[in-house]
């Protein structure tokens, strides 16, 4: 039977769903089931007087060092989504464990989508940011986005549950 041309682009999608996640590590269990468990969020975050080009550079070269992937997260002060995240990946020691073993952590501070945004367009990202947290995955070998198209994701983490989180950031580490 052959498949229609129209479904066509539904099965390829399906297919690289499919195959995308099983190549992917496992997300951690957390403990943590509700942000009411955590402790009030970090206060401020991101480093807004950091040279947010000499940090990637550091964090890029030790994720090259430690075979991990780069994990760039754009985001601002004033972002309760921001806060949550970080918080998140501090205080959950399941998530904390899993994200030292897999990636390399890197914040920016974009302020209110106004600072800093030569660090998205370097890998391809020129428009407005859809939200914040905006996290970035690049394999650091070959300086590729690989969440591109879903940067953004993480906007609502307030609305997201820790577990989420935790299955989002497992998609890339193989």
């Amino acid at each position: 039977m052959r498949t229609p041309p129209a479904a066509l682009p539904l099965c390829l999608a399906l297919s690289a769903a499919l195959a995308s996640s099983a190549a992917a590590a496992p997300a951690p269990r957390l403990a943590t089931e509700s942000y009411a468990e955590l402790q009030p969020p970090i206060p401020f975050p991101y480093d807004e007087a950091a040279n947010a080009n000499a940090a990637v550079a550091k964090a890029k070269a030790r994720a090259l060092t430690h075979h991990k992937l780069l994990l760039v997260d754009l985001g601002g002060n004033w972002c309760g989504d921001c806060r949550i995240l970080t918080a998140t990946l501090e205080q959950s020691p399941e998530l904390k464990a899993f994200v030292d073993k897999h990636y390399e952590t890197v914040l920016v501070d974009v302020g209110r989508f106004d600072k800093n945004l030569q660090i998205p367009a370097h890998w391809g990202i020129t428009t407005r940011l859809e939200g914040v947290p905006a996290l970035l995955v690049v394999d650091p070998r070959t300086d590729k986005l690989l969440d591109a198209g879903r940067v953004s994701a993480l906007q609502d983490a307030r609305h997201m549950t820790p577990q989420a989180l935790a299955d989002w950031l497992a998609q890339w580490p193989k």
